[in-house]
Formats: structure tokens, sequence, C-alpha cells
């Protein structure tokens, strides 16, 4: 079977400025951004499926994805694969002490067990304090760079974001003691959104139903919910009783396009009922 070593040697061929691939060759960081995205998301998706089959090919691209990356940062002298490894193992050996009491990989055991609590706020004190040394490195605002929000990154999607910067803040207290507290906050926002339409302020709207929805966000972190699961959970399911509908007028021989929005709630009503007599 082919090996790491295979897979580095494979891209270092194909970035060959001679003989390689002309569409490797001239890729940047950039560039190849987008497909990062792409298939970390398509990674998701096979597990999401319980495709495991698929998920071997698809976590497989993920990787290419970083070796991709060392062979442009060892171009461009800034790291190659080897120091990404070295940066990483030694950065999870840091963070967990509880199992590398020595802070050597192959160092002594931790017979002392801790609870989950425990465990969670040292790795928060941990990040803290790398939070802190890199913004002191890199003479990064003091604000900035030492925030209990810092190196959340923008890029990520929003939801996620949102759920970061919640989680993020809730190690220092900042944050709502009972869900049914998120829920009058919901309801507060939901209350001003409605302020907001009944003026037709446009960016008042936008800005309302952006509380609406960090708060949305928030009730699911305090009930074990991950908003962006609980999301595409949504998106499949309005997909499938979407498709239910268009399935049984094409059975009419009609279009959706010709069916009245009575029709088609009632088939919508249909699929839920399917959909129910099926789970039970």
């Amino acid at each position: 079977m082919y090996q790491l070593d295979d897979l580095l040697y494979l891209m270092s061929r194909l970035r060959d400025p001679q003989n390689g691939c002309p569409w490797d060759i001239k890729q940047t960081f950039e560039s190849i951004l987008p497909h990062t995205l792409e298939e970390a998301y398509e990674v998701a998706d096979a597990i999401e499926k319980q495709d495991y089959a698929h998920l071997k090919e698809e976590l497989g691209d993920l990787l290419f994805q970083v070796i991709f990356y060392s062979q442009l940062g060892k171009e461009q002298q800034h790291f190659d694969f080897h120091q990404i490894i070295d940066t990483l193992v030694s950065k999870l050996v840091r963070r967990h002490p509880h199992v590398f009491p020595s802070g050597e990989l192959r160092g002594e055991n931790n017979d002392t067990p801790l609870t989950d609590e425990q465990i969670k706020g040292r790795w928060e004190a941990i990040k803290q304090q790398e939070r802190d040394e890199k913004a002191q490195q890199s003479g990064t605002d003091a604000i900035e760079g030492t925030s209990v929000l810092a190196d959340i990154p923008l890029a990520l999607p929003a939801i996620q974001r949102a759920e970061k910067l919640q989680k993020r803040a809730a190690t220092v207290g900042f944050d709502w003691l009972e869900p049914d507290q998120v829920l009058d906050k919901i309801e507060e926002e939901i209350g001003e959104l409605r302020e907001a339409m009944a003026q037709g302020e446009h960016h008042r709207i936008e800005d309302e139903l952006g509380d609406v929805m960090f708060a949305m966000v928030n009730l699911a972190r305090h009930v074990n919910v991950k908003p962006e699961l609980a999301v595409r959970s949504t998106n499949t399911k309005f997909e499938r009783r979407f498709q239910f509908i268009e399935s049984h007028l094409q059975l009419q021989g009609r279009s959706i396009e010709q069916a009245s929005l009575g029709e088609m709630e009632a088939l919508w009503q249909q699929a839920k009922s399917v959909e129910s007599a099926a789970s039970n």
C-alpha cells in the first residue's frame, strides 16, 4: 500500500516546475482555499449520510489539501509538512497535561482521573495562555490579541462562529444561567424585529433579525443542540418534503408551477403524516 511519504513525493512531482501538472503548478494558498472548504463539507456530508466507504475517499481528499499547503509552504520557505506535524503534536501534548503530565509524548502516564469540567477548564486556560503568548510575540493590540474572543476565524460559517463566540464568552461567566432566560431574550428580540419591520427600516430589520438568529444559536447551545447540524437537518427535511410534493403532482401529470399554494400545503401536510407514520 502507498504510504505518507509516497503522497509527499507525489505532491512534489505535481508541483515540479518543469515536468509537473500545469494546473497544480499555478495554484497558490488563496486559489486552493475554496477547494479546501468544499472538501471539508464533503467529509461532513459523508458522515451525516453514514457513507463510510465514501468517507474514506473524502478524508483522503481533505488530507491532500493539507499536503498541498505544506508543499506551498516548503517552496516559499514558510514551513514544511514535518514542521506542521511537530507543531500539532507539541500543541496537543501541551493541551492534555492530564494525559501527558511530563509534557512529553512518550513520557509517564497520569493515573489521576479528572472530571470533564476539570479537563475543559484546563484546556481553556492553556488556550488563553497560548493566545497571550502569540499576542506578545506578534505585537498585536493588547485587547485584540489577548481577548477571550481572539483567534475565532472570521471565515467560519456565521452560525458556527456565533456558537464559538458564545461558548468562549461563557468560559468567563458571561452567559445565561437557564434556557428559559434565553427564550425570554428571543421573544424580546422578536418584538424588536416586529417594530423594525413595522417601520420599514431595512438596515434595522437586518440588525434585529441577526439578533434573533444569534439568540437562537444561544438557545441551541443551552439545550445541547448543535445549531449547524440542526439547520442542516431541517434543510434535508425541507428538501425531502418538497420533493414529495413534486413527485405527487408529477403522478397527476402536473408541474409544481400549476399547483395552487393550498394544494402544495395539503401535500406538505401529507408528507409530514407519512414521515410520522414511518417513524412510529
